[in-house]
């Protein structure tokens, strides 16, 4: 059971293939018609505008004029994505037109380009350019670029082994390269002796050109894969020692520095640029000793450079994230030495925060023929002289109309700027660097070890690239980066790891295995003890047919699989003993089919087998059962309950309150009583949950089923629907957050416990005795309650809780209230919450 809102793969960082796998506009009409061409097309009917994935229009997809040969790439199909984008997953489908057509493309490759000129093949880390196709007309295949891409431009080009006829819709999946980096030049990087081993550094997957140095590319540098403490691993399965990181050694460099030269698309103004280095100087490895920058802005390299010293590190081997500010400076080029602390330097990932460069351009030169002159024609000149009088005018009367103003409200401004410097002293007192890691969208290894509180140099604020510093978004930024830090020695931090690469976040202060599921988002949070102690058993459910399964309807979908509502026959003959359905013994059962696709990875295909060994041992009446499974063959498929009355928050939308009101609509009712009574049993399994210390991380009203007699058992389909799309919050279309859910350390720090599944709790709690009439918050922007949660941390008593429902007695009121303490310690356990619902129905 996928019970998580965000998909979780080993080894990504911040900005990674992980969390950038968003369509960009195929299918969903973003992109514009003119901005999908082609090299050819059988006719106007599959034309390039028709290659859209899961689209039927036209002929149902775009088709090459010709016949597809063996060892030809003159067919393509191109998309114009108008910006640079961080590409990491593409998608294609073959020509189904309602069962008419039958051509697609049994393999293709890809080319990209970042300035339209210069095109550039795509090749794995394996260095194979060819990615396996379709295998019919009509599904869906997606494939993960292992390396991603950044490109403005990609082609789809269709290969075959044979003469044959193709058709291709498409998808990319990704998002926008904010860094604006279009290429960096370094030395090609270096080999090192370990052991009698060699070990290679050098950055395999660089898309320029390398020789003796690395020239007009990008590569390792960028690819969102961060390097682990140790070298000698590698998040990538299959590959060589160091495969992570790009180094050199001082004996190559007699000035003692590294150049490395950025170019990036405009002009930008720079505010910090962010190094991974690695750390093991038991190994003669350490990060730079001290960095200068020199910056250019148009044709020529300013005078004085910029230099930074972090501080050196003899006692910590973790690799880390340095921070360099970078002091507003303007630039379109950066050439930055990195100067040796030791014998060896390696980096893994360099980013950059920057805003686009806001100035007047150069006015461009008048169009021929004869015509009006106008004010963007500097050859002509306008007498301005009655404008300018007016434009004076204008501005006498605006500021007279701003001193009475300033004068009327002089004591609340007054008051609002006192307020503003303090919290001002106090985020430059602590300097803001959260820790809402990037875990909360992926899990990697966590070294345990490794536990000692970053410097300032080495902050690793996920925010600072979730919520990008541009002028489309700029609240959430701003709030986040300025909340004070939390000190690693604070009882409510607990043992917090730099997380940009490798933390796990310390959910219940345990080592935490995390499966992702099909629809997208992960399993429970597990321990890894209780991982270790289940997954070793076997499966304790048996094989059921396939063909005794048959389809209802789609519940939901998600990148690894689907969801579908289908009946069973015979699946009494399935069941523990333990364990009868409320039928009899011939009729069909309904239940939800979890589905892998048959294309999914060899994570996710292991984390399903690992789900099912868990979800197979989790037995209590109020949690959703595990019936049987299909894994005998592709695709795989769990098969668990399903209740006839849908999700609660649907369930209570349909129903009113028993009253006056209900009488005259005639809508049916649900009494109190029979509210308290579902609470309850939501809250008895979170208290079995909790009690195996797994943490839910989205229990909402749309993860709870209803039954017969209001039976709730929790589920997980919330996120997986389209229906619910609303309730997650899309930051900059990369993380999906159910924020209005969630507690002020989840959202904040990235830390998720049993009680932030209690927070959870108390806003379900409230849903439900509303009767899931509005959104919580609902009077709140998303912004404003991400910034609430802000007022939690501060505990300024400026917080805005969810107000009292009608329905909801004091007592009622009170346990929600303690389920938002602002201290995690404060929060009631589930058994509490269980034991006071029960008595306040006495």
């Amino acid at each position: 059971m996928s019970m998580l809102y965000i998909v979780s793969l080993t080894g990504c960082s911040y900005l990674s293939a992980c969390v950038c796998r968003y369509p960009l506009g195929m299918s969903g009409g973003q992109i514009q018609d003119e901005d999908i061409s082609a090299s050819s097309q059988w006719s106007e009917s599959t034309a390039a505008r028709y290659g859209r994935l899961d689209f039927e229009e036209g002929d149902g997809a775009w088709c090459p004029e010709r016949t597809v040969e063996p060892d030809s790439l003159k067919e393509f199909l191109q998309i114009d994505l108008r910006s640079l984008h961080f590409i990491t997953l593409v998608g294609t489908q073959g020509r189904h037109a309602g069962g008419i057509g039958n051509e697609f493309a049994q393999m293709y490759k890809i080319k990209y380009s970042r300035d339209g000129s210069r095109w550039i093949s795509w090749r794995n880390r394996q260095g194979e350019q060819v990615i396996e196709g379709n295998r019919n007309a009509y599904d869906i295949m997606l494939k993960d670029l292992e390396p991603p891409i950044i490109a403005r431009f990609v082609r789809f080009m269709p290969v075959s082994d044979h003469s044959m006829n193709v058709c291709m819709r498409v998808e990319l999946y990704g998002c926008e390269w904010l860094d604006g980096l279009v290429s960096y030049n370094a030395p090609a990087g270096e080999q090192m002796s370990l052991e009698g081993q060699p070990v290679h550094f050098n950055d395999s997957v660089y898309d320029g050109a390398v020789i003796y140095s690395m020239t007009e590319g990008l590569g390792q540098l960028t690819d969102g894969m961060c390097g682990l403490d140790d070298f000698t691993h590698s998040h990538v399965y299959n590959v060589w020692p160091g495969y992570d990181y790009v180094g050199w050694t001082n004996e190559s460099f007699p000035n003692g520095y590294v150049e490395i030269m950025f170019e990036f698309d405009r002009t930008r103004n720079f505010t910090t640029m962010k190094v991974h280095c690695n750390n093991m100087f038991t190994r003669h490895i350490k990060a730079f000793r001290q960095v200068v920058c020199y910056f250019r802005s148009e044709a020529d390299w300013e005078a004085t450079p910029l230099s930074f010293s972090p501080v050196v590190d003899d006692v910590n081997p973790s690799a880390r994230f340095i921070t360099v500010s970078l002091a507003n400076h303007m630039a379109s080029a950066m050439k930055c030495h990195f100067y040796f602390a030791d014998t060896w330097m390696m980096f893994s990932e360099i980013t950059f925060q920057s805003d686009t460069a806001m100035y007047n351009t150069t006015l461009a030169p008048p169009k021929t023929g004869s015509g009006p002159p106008t004010r963007d024609d500097p050859t002509h000149k306008i007498d301005d002289s009655n404008t300018r009088i007016l434009i004076g005018c204008l501005v006498a009367i605006i500021f007279i109309l701003v001193a009475i103003i300033v004068i009327i409200l002089w004591r609340q401004v007054w008051q609002k700027m006192l307020e503003k410097a303090s919290r001002r002293m106090l985020d430059d007192e602590l300097t803001a660097s959260l820790s809402l890691q990037s875990e909360t969208f992926a899990y990697s290894h966590n070294n345990p070890s490794s536990s000692s509180a970053p410097s300032e140099q080495e902050s690793s604020s996920t925010y600072e690239r979730i919520f990008p510093l541009g002028p489309d978004y700029q609240e959430p930024s701003r709030l986040i980066r300025k909340l004070p830090e939390f000190s690693h020695s604070s009882e409510e931090a607990g043992d917090m790891k730099s997380p940009y690469c490798d933390g796990v976040p310390h959910y219940a202060e345990a080592d935490i295995v995390n499966l992702q599921g099909v629809t997208g988002g992960n399993t429970y949070a597990v321990p890894a003890l209780t991982m270790d102690l289940l997954s070793g058993k076997d499966v304790a459910v048996e094989e059921f047919p396939r063909k005794l399964l048959t389809f209802k309807e789609k519940l939901g979908e998600g990148q690894f699989g689907e969801v579908h509502l289908c009946e069973a026959e015979g699946m009494q003959e399935f069941m523990d003993e333990d364990f009868s359905f409320d039928i009899s013994d011939n009729q069909p059962v309904l239940v939800a089919v979890k589905m892998l696709r048959a294309d999914a990875n060899k994570n996710a295909r292991n984390d399903f087998l690992k789900e099912i060994k868990i979800m197979s041992r989790l037995k209590d009446p109020n949690i959703i059962r595990l019936l049987a499974v299909c894994i005998c063959s592709d695709p795989l498929c769990m098969i668990t309950e399903y209740m006839e009355n849908g999700d609660l928050n649907q369930f209570l939308s349909r129903h009113e309150p028993e009253g006056q009101l209900a009488l005259i609509s005639n809508a049916p009712t649900v009494s109190y009583s029979n509210l308290c009574y579902m609470a309850t049993q939501i809250a008895s399994g979170m208290r079995y949950l909790s009690s195996l210390n797994f943490v839910h991380r989205d229990l909402a009203t749309r993860n709870c089923l209803v039954g017969k007699n209001y039976t709730i058992k929790i589920a997980d389909f919330g996120m997986s629907r389209n229906l619910y799309s609303g309730d997650y919050y899309r930051i900059q279309g990369r993380a999906v957050l159910p924020i209005r859910w969630m507690s002020w350390e989840s959202i904040l720090l990235g830390k998720f416990t049993t009680a932030s599944d209690v927070w959870a709790f108390g806003v379900t709690l409230w849903e439900t005795l509303t009767f899931c009439n509005e959104q919580p918050y609902s009077q709140l922007t998303d912004e404003q309650v991400i910034e609430n949660t802000g007022e939690f941390f501060r505990d300024q008593k400026r917080q805005v809780y969810l107000p009292q429902p009608v329905l909801c007695p004091d007592s009622v009121y009170k346990i929600m209230l303690n389920c938002w303490r602002r201290n995690t310690k404060e929060r009631p356990s589930f058994q509490e919450i269980h034991r006071a619902l029960l008595e306040s129905q006495t």
